[in-house]
């Protein structure tokens, strides 16, 4: 992790939850994707708890925080949600899942939430809605998705797929996960470039080109009594090159640390 001083006056941005949410909807979600929850009566399962994400950026000086969040997610015969994260189930039985799926995504930005981005045009958080599909082979879970910005905001593309496989000993569980995430031009120009208007001394001008973020992570998890689980999850991404190039940015790498409680019901 980055071990920059933060100035004092700087304060971490209200989206800061949003990826929060994310990054532990992230380490929460295939623990319950690994429950068989499509009951023949349509009835659904809903899981409660509490988590802590630490949560952080790739730009210059961005002021890493702790947030403490509920943990709520729900799913049934034709729904699947889990805060920031909707599916609708066009299709779904024991081994293939085919879905519309709408998420809320934290990656803008404002000047003032980091020195690194003052005169900047704020950059607005989107909703993302596309399409996901899931296969739960025998010998992994495979997933992934195709998503564009319902908002018009970054009018980006993103498309992920991931493989992960929880490895059961005793009462705990170890899921490794690797995934690739393209991100077209227009989502990297908007987030990471820097236009004419913005240049400064030490920040040229910039404009993004597509490209590929790889992930990996490990989730442990303990069911510790009956419908109760605690999580840990360890992530970490590795920017593609233009985002890597970006003035806006001065790290390779971002970690993500998740942990948490959840009941279900």
């Amino acid at each position: 992790m980055s071990q920059h001083k933060f100035p004092r006056h700087s304060r971490a941005p209200a989206n800061l939850g949003f990826i929060a949410a994310i990054v532990i909807s992230v380490a929460w979600t295939p623990s319950a994707f690994s429950q068989s929850t499509d009951s023949k009566d349509g009835g659904g399962q809903w899981s409660l708890g509490l988590g802590a994400a630490v949560v952080d950026k790739a730009y210059r000086d961005f002021e890493r925080e702790v947030k403490l969040l509920p943990v709520v997610s729900y799913e049934n015969k034709w729904v699947s949600a889990s805060i920031p994260t909707f599916d609708v189930k066009l299709y779904s039985n024991d081994t293939f899942s085919f879905r519309l799926r709408a998420r809320w995504a934290g990656d803008g930005y404002e000047a003032k939430d980091s020195p690194a981005l003052a005169d900047m045009d704020e950059r607005k958080s989107s909703i993302w809605a596309g399409g996901a599909v899931i296969w739960k082979a025998d010998f992994a879970n495979i997933s992934g998705e195709m998503l564009s910005d319902a908002m018009g905001n970054s009018k980006g593309m993103r498309a992920k797929v991931q493989i992960d496989r929880r490895f059961a000993a005793g009462k705990f569980g170890f899921t490794p996960r690797l995934a690739a995430e393209w991100i077209n031009d227009k989502y990297v120009d908007y987030y990471y470039g820097v236009r004419p208007s913005e240049v400064q001394a030490g920040r040229a001008s910039y404009e993004g080109k597509a490209t590929t973020n790889m992930q990996v992570g490990l989730r442990t998890d303990y069911n510790w009594a009956r419908n109760q689980t605690v999580f840990l999850d360890v992530g970490a991404t590795r920017f593609g090159s233009s985002v890597k190039d970006s003035p806006l940015v001065n790290k390779a790498n971002q970690t993500s640390i998740a942990l948490g409680y959840v009941y279900r019901f």
